[in-house]
């Protein structure tokens, strides 16, 4: 047979068309196209400030400025720097900018030159390191970079693959993932020793704070809507769960049949930073004794706080717990996004999201010299989570930490909580606001005073509340969140991104006067006649921190 008959030189000697597409990966082009990112990205962090934190756009707005279909041909000359013209001047207008340095809603998404790198090697690398076989080095940085995280967060060793007993650690993307894959541990764990036909029996506990996340995350594992069981918390006891309360919930299921599982604790909650006593909580539902309930700590937040000694006592008792998570894009500069998980026994884990004999031998077959040898430091991580496929974000939270170190990131923390201090000290000072709960880590509970919006009346304060947030943030100069605290209605100001200097915090006061101001103008004379009295009772009114349970009767 010639060679101008075989298929495979037929192939070889097709030819590109003219203005065909390069091949995907080239390293001189990458070096071009790799700097042309980076440029962008640095100018906008230098204009980042030049755009307002919300954008004030309407459905579709985006959609009607792009073409109905992708191109056929990549745009001449240069592809890429026309896409990124339209990132300028289409996309960005339409973000919000969660690195702005005024945007304190939610809790931070933090960022770093280090944490932004660390993402752009991973992707580079491209690696998918669900198995130790699939890409040894992934695996094993993950084991030591959760191990020195955990070391840094003060974690007790019997959560560490450093402790020798059996736990470890693992890199996942988010708190709800953490939930899920620990609630379907517990579940299998349990299930096991009552029988899988009384899953409808299984019954988890939070309290009125925890995120919403955790409800989803026991809906997917098929715990039944109406066995989440959601404690009250009072003002009183500071917005925690009552380990009294948790006790009585628990007797209670038992004396109806129904099985206690799982116990979602929480460190630092969404609406105030709320802290559960997890040593307590623990004990009352007799954690590490055999009682059989899982207890999570959920500390997406205020787990990075712990990298500091002074706050380490928010997860006292995490020792006696079953599993640790937290979120160090949330706090530790690590960019999103990044949950880091920590269980006293992985095996559980494995044991109900291995793929176990259904599996294919491949996933597992590590090289000859490998086989039988320290196989514990072989960690299939596919086996720690829902998918198979898997990031490579180990490499990320390893660049931080070497880039920071351990005290470069207490001192973001720490400046970020000395922050939320100054402003609840501008809160303080405006006689027209109060802080109705005790400000946490670094987010801080404010709110008009009932007699500043309505004077003689309490009515409608939640709404005029509404209305301030509203129009800060419509101001584009400040970017802030609320919540329903014991019915209340709150602001927000929670101090966290990397960018946020002194000065940012003190302009985004200004404009939560200004806002003030305007919502409270007197409308007619009678009402500017009565200004003087008004201030003069409010000042009577003000209540010291700790006063203001009236405010949640």
């Amino acid at each position: 047979m010639s060679s101008n008959s075989c298929p495979a030189a037929a192939a070889a000697t097709f030819t590109t068309p003219p203005g065909a597409h390069p091949l995907p990966l080239d390293a001189d082009a990458f070096r071009r196209q790799g700097r042309q990112v980076a440029d962008f990205i640095a100018d906008y962090y230098d204009r980042i400030e030049d755009y307002p934190v919300r954008p004030n756009v309407s459905p579709g707005f985006l959609a009607a400025q792009l073409p109905d279909a992708a191109p056929s041909w990549p745009e001449e000359p240069d592809a890429l720097a026309s896409a990124l013209r339209d990132v300028r001047d289409l996309i960005l207008p339409g973000l919000t900018h969660w690195q702005s340095p005024r945007h304190f809603a939610h809790f931070a998404a933090t960022a770093s030159n280090a944490g932004a790198l660390g993402e752009f090697l991973a992707a580079g690398l491209n690696v998918n390191p669900f198995t130790w076989a699939a890409s040894p080095a992934a695996a094993e940085l993950e084991v030591v970079v959760t191990d020195w995280l955990g070391q840094a967060l003060g974690l007790p060793e019997k959560l560490l693959f450093r402790g020798g007993s059996g736990g470890g650690g693992t890199l996942l993307g988010t708190s709800c993932e953490a939930m899920l894959c620990t609630i379907v541990a517990a579940r299998d764990q349990k299930l096991l020793k009552i029988g899988e036909d009384r899953i409808g029996d299984l019954v988890v506990y939070c309290s009125d704070q925890t995120h919403f996340s955790f409800k989803k995350a026991a809906r997917v594992a098929g715990i039944r809507r109406g066995n989440c069981r959601v404690i009250p918390t009072r003002f009183e006891d500071g917005f925690a769960l009552s380990p009294a309360a948790l006790a009585a919930a628990v007797r209670d299921d038992v004396a109806r049949g129904k099985v206690p599982l799982f116990l979602c604790a929480t460190v630092g909650t969404t609406a105030t930073g709320a802290v559960d006593p997890v040593r307590e909580l623990c004990a009352a539902v007799g954690a590490g004794h055999g009682s059989g309930v899982w207890v999570h700590v959920d500390a997406a937040y205020a787990g990075g706080a712990c990298v500091c000694p002074e706050f380490r006592h928010v997860a006292a008792g995490a020792e006696e717990a079953d599993s640790f998570s937290t979120n160090p894009h949330k706090w530790l500069l690590a960019n999103m996004d990044c949950c880091a998980l920590w269980i006293r026994r992985p095996g559980l884990l494995v044991a109900a999201l291995g793929a176990g004999e259904d599996e294919d031998a491949i996933l597992n077959k590590a090289p000859p010299a490998a086989r039988g040898m320290q196989a514990d430091l072989m960690v299939d991580y596919k086996d720690w989570q829902v998918p198979l496929s898997r990031r490579f974000r180990a490499l990320k939270l390893w660049l931080v930490l070497r880039c920071h170190g351990v005290e470069g990131l207490r001192g973001v923390v720490r400046g970020h909580v000395r922050m939320a201090a100054a402003f609840e000290a501008m809160v303080r000072a405006d006689p027209r606001f109060e802080v109705p709960v005790p400000p946490a880590f670094a987010l801080v509970c404010f709110r008009l005073r009932p007699l500043a919006a309505h004077p003689g009346s309490s009515s409608g304060i939640d709404e005029v509340n509404g209305r301030l947030l509203e129009a800060v943030n419509g101001t584009g100069r400040a970017y802030m969140s609320g919540a329903v605290v014991g019915g209340a209605y709150v602001l927000r100001c929670a101090v966290g991104n990397s960018l946020t200097e002194d000065r940012h915090v003190r302009e985004a006061w200004s404009v939560v006067q200004e806002q003030a101001d305007a919502i409270l103008a007197p409308s007619d004379d009678e009402d500017r006649c009565c200004t003087d009295q008004i201030q003069t009772e409010m000042e009577l009114q003000r209540r010291p921190l700790g006063a203001a349970a009236d405010v949640f009767a």
